[in-house]
């Protein structure tokens, strides 16, 4: 019998699932499971920050991706799932307070891999073979979504069995029974090429470090930038600790000239590489936010002239490092700037530093455009990522 005292405060399942599921994109749950096989492939590499110098060579290790109307599958040999972990956190909804987190991951919340599935479809297959420290065996995870729901004792568990091994160490996940919208979204041709330009982008540090990504049997090149460097002309850059209570975030800032800036600043002239210009800010290797030129980044805030296409041809770098992943400044979906972090806080105001730097050089170059094309001729492009 009830407890008369009290009212029953639980959600229901169907409620959590809409609610974790509701304002997050089908690409970004795509990149959160890329982000767990990433995340297994860098704590194999030894779990250390990623700077735009290291040698890291990930080069081992591939993720596939296969996108059709009626089914989505992800497999990678990233280290798999263990057992243990399976049992005691990677299936449960949010972060346990104990959890000891993976050194320099991507993921933060605890809930990616489960939002992400439950977006996609209705029966879900999770295999994993495992061996971790003398820690070895297969199993999987079959979900049921539609029979988990309709469950309605206050049991969320899912079942959990021993399983043939894959062909080497890693997850294979397999989503079928799409909902029309996903599959509609899936049979179309520019959402796989737009997938496919966000993870050239989204994950080119890792890419250009030698990380396979497999999308629909195509391999994916990773994005590429380079600064002038040469003469007079030279990027800005900046290193430091930012302390958070007894932890540190460790910051790398570059920022200079990608091109020389336009002749003509023409409202009504097409920039080329304007779509390329502007700030990204990556949190432990992802790129989180990418040629922005918005009030996020110090543009048009706090008495700061709005971007303009003066600046074009500018383009600045912040790495944000952390063996805590949530010290970083993410949001949830890891698809912006969490604007109130005090970290990414002192980090714009750097970033404000360069950007003078890159005004003052325009309003400058106005007045003697012919020597500063003799200048600007002497840099050549380094290879910054």
């Amino acid at each position: 019998m009830a407890d008369q005292n009290k009212v029953d405060a639980n959600p229901t399942k169907s409620f959590f699932v809409r609610m974790i599921t509701r304002d997050i994109s089908l690409e970004d749950c795509i990149l959160d499971l890329i982000d767990n096989s990433v995340d297994g492939a860098w704590e194999l590499e030894g779990g250390q920050p990623m700077s735009l110098g290291d040698n890291v060579d990930l080069s081992s290790y591939a993720i596939n991706i296969q996108i059709e109307d009626d089914r989505f599958v992800i497999s990678d040999n990233c280290g798999g799932i263990t057992f243990n972990d399976a049992v005691e956190y990677a299936f449960t909804f949010g972060r346990k307070e104990q959890v000891h987190d993976e050194p320099y991951s991507i993921g933060v919340y605890g809930i990616g891999m489960k939002r992400a599935v439950f977006k996609i479809g209705k029966k879900i297959n999770i295999r994993s073979t495992y061996d971790k420290r003398g820690d070895e065996g297969s199993f999987i995870v079959p979900i049921e979504v539609q029979k988990w729901l309709e469950d309605d004792t206050k049991d969320w568990d899912f079942d959990i069995a021993e399983d043939k091994p894959l062909d080497h160490t890693g997850v294979e996940i397999t989503i079928t029974d799409l909902p029309e919208n996903v599959a509609t979204s899936f049979s179309n041709p520019a959402f796989v090429q737009n997938l496919r330009r966000m993870l050239a982008r989204d994950y080119a540090l890792h890419l250009n470090r030698g990380l396979a990504i497999n999308l629909n049997g195509e391999w994916i090149s990773g994005w590429q930038i380079s600064l002038q460097v040469g003469g007079d002309i030279s990027p800005m850059r900046v290193e430091y600790e930012d302390a958070v209570g007894d932890e540190v975030v460790n910051v790398e800032i570059f920022a200079g000239m990608v091109a020389s800036p336009p002749e003509d600043v023409s409202p009504s002239e097409d920039i080329r590489g304007e779509k390329q210009y502007g700030w990204y800010i990556v949190c432990n290797g992802r790129i989180v936010l990418a040629a922005d030129k918005t009030e996020l980044s110090g543009w048009g805030s706090d008495g700061w002239p709005y971007w303009h296409q003066q600046y074009a041809g500018f383009i600045g770098i912040v790495m944000f490092n952390s063996s805590k992943t949530e010290l970083l400044p993410l949001t949830t979906t890891k698809r912006s700037v969490d604007a109130s972090s005090e970290v990414f806080r002192r980090a714009r105001l750097r970033m404000r530093d360069a950007s003078r730097d890159w005004i003052n050089y325009t309003n400058t170059r106005k007045q003697s455009l012919s020597e500063a094309k003799k200048v600007e001729a002497i840099p050549k492009p380094q290879l910054i990522f």
